[in-house]
């Protein structure tokens, strides 16, 4: 059976199909948040077969196979990439509606050109095909970037990396902008203080300073960070379980500090006042150097102790959490924000509940003079599906400025997920375009289209002062669609067949 991916999918109007075809579609991506491998880039890593590059890293795959009965060792286990692979084709015909089928069939499609629907009966065709592909031609780690256009990538990257990646690939003017991302987590995890104290140890070590006062933490942060910046890096990443906003003094820091290096325990309350310091430092060193933060919190992980033994962190055992957080949200920007000392700021929450929260809580802390500046991140890990996006999108509407967003990310370790920049676009158009068709919105076309492209590009260059005044043209795959004479695609103005949304947009163009 052929695939469901046509010219219209998602799009269930004539002016969707317009501002996705015309606007959308062909817009490079700026990737300012994921988990790929720099040093797989950086190898310019060749993928053996299709286990390797699909399923190799994915928990939302690897929850699905456990969800649909599939043991282990066919999942992070010790069998073959192909045994792996047919129990995960036997799988994906039980994923209907889950975001994962629809993924599944996009990238088949789009990076191998695959229309057939895949399950057990496929499986073995659909393996050889994609190998034969990934062997015969171009289809390297960087090739992978460059042929889906990203003009923009951030990886996500611990304080004692030595990001000698990443200055690989700035050396071989590899076309890509690949950046790294501070992400200081390990800095705040006191919970485990054997783990925080070997960290804390490693840390020392990379700064090349004793670290026994909670001043020389803060003095190895911050020599972190401005190595960090020195290496092209304009953005923190936090991931937290909620905010932590408590008033704390340099000296209460220190006596904590003092208690987790001689390994005495924390009470629940010192645990919450030392992250709030740390954190407090963390965003006034992001802000001195006008870094975006972002901050995602609300993931309740590792909830199953056996299967984190065994497997660790990152193997698909989170969840959403539910702990309150306006308060907490509240101080720690106001803190800073009284001070003058606010950075640019997105917050991702995992809770839907959290949405209108977080939406009006970032219309708090608007500046005036940076548009956009505290941003309603873009729905995220358990959200990023099709009801999650319309969600966050009708949050951030109805509560700020949705023209501003800065879009979609794929927050992704697979190569293979850039299409959800596809999904994202389409999701958005349709929405915007049903508004349109529904008397909602004035069919307006160019000033519509600018703020799609806005959101799915343009906005994110801005916001993050991403420098691509020396990339290279880049080769971009020939995506694969099949003939459907219900679509309406535009790809020139002239080919515009509805009278209406033509005038409308001669209008828009005398005006302008």
């Amino acid at each position: 059976m052929k695939s469901f991916i046509k010219k219209d999918f998602l799009l269930e109007s004539k002016f969707a199909n317009t501002l996705y075809h015309y606007y959308a579609k062909n817009l490079p991506i700026i990737d300012y948040h994921s988990h790929l491998s720099v040093k797989d880039l950086a190898e310019n890593r060749k993928f053996e077969n299709l286990t390797q590059v699909w399923l190799e890293g994915d928990h939302y795959k690897w929850r699905a196979m456990r969800a649909n009965g599939i043991h282990e060792d066919f999942i992070t286990g010790n069998a073959s990439d192909f045994e792996k692979f047919l129990k995960w084709a036997y799988t994906v015909p039980y994923t209907m509606r889950n975001p994962l089928y629809h993924w599944t069939h996009l990238e088949l499609k789009r990076y191998f050109g695959i229309k057939e629907l895949l399950n057990a009966s496929t499986a073995e065709s659909i393996y050889n095909e994609c190998n034969n592909k990934l062997n015969a031609s171009d289809f390297s780690a960087r090739s992978i970037l460059r042929k889906m256009s990203v003009d923009v990538l951030c990886t996500t990257d611990d304080p004692c990396d030595s990001l000698e990646y990443h200055n690989q690939l700035i050396a071989e003017d590899f076309e890509t902008l690949v950046l790294p991302t501070f992400r200081p987590d390990k800095v705040m995890a006191v919970e485990n203080q054997v783990f925080y104290n070997e960290y804390i140890d490693k840390l020392s070590g990379v700064c090349g300073m004793e670290i026994g006062r909670y001043k020389d933490l803060i003095a190895a942060i911050r020599l972190r960070h401005d190595f960090f910046n020195e290496n092209g890096c304009r953005i923190a990443d936090h991931g937290i379980e909620t905010f932590y906003g408590e008033e704390i003094s340099e000296a209460e820091a220190g006596k904590i500090f003092s208690k987790i290096r001689t390994g005495k325990e924390l009470t629940e309350f010192e645990i919450l006042k030392f992250k709030s310091s740390v954190l407090h430092e963390l965003a006034i060193m992001n802000f001195e150097k006008n870094w975006v933060q972002q901050i995602h919190y609300g993931a309740l992980r590792n909830n199953h102790p056996k299967m984190f033994e065994q497997l660790g962190a990152d193997k698909g055992y989170d969840s959403i959490g539910d702990i309150p957080v306006a308060k907490s949200m509240s101080k720690f920007l106001g803190n800073l924000a009284k001070k003058d000392q606010l950075t640019k700021t997105i917050i991702y929450n995992l809770n839907p509940s959290d949405n209108a929260l977080v939406a009006s809580m970032a219309g708090n802390f608007n500046d005036g003079i940076t548009p956009g500046k505290i941003q309603f991140g873009a729905a995220w890990w358990f959200l990023d599906q099709k009801d999650g996006i319309e969600q966050q999108i009708n949050a951030l509407s109805n509560f700020g400025l949705l023209s501003r967003f800065v879009g979609m990310l794929t927050d992704s370790r697979s190569f293979m997920s850039f299409p959800r920049h596809e999904y994202f676009r389409r999701i958005l158009c349709n929405m915007i375009g049903n508004d349109v068709e529904n008397g909602l919105l004035p069919k307006r076309r160019k000033w519509l289209g600018k703020i799609v492209e806005g959101i799915c590009y343009k906005n994110a260059l801005e916001y993050f002062d991403f420098d691509l005044s020396v990339k290279k043209n880049q080769d971009s795959f020939e995506i694969v669609e099949d003939d459907d004479a219900d679509a309406i695609i535009v790809t020139t103005f002239e080919e515009i067949n509805d009278e209406e949304t033509k005038n409308t947009a001669q209008e828009d163009i005398n005006h302008s």
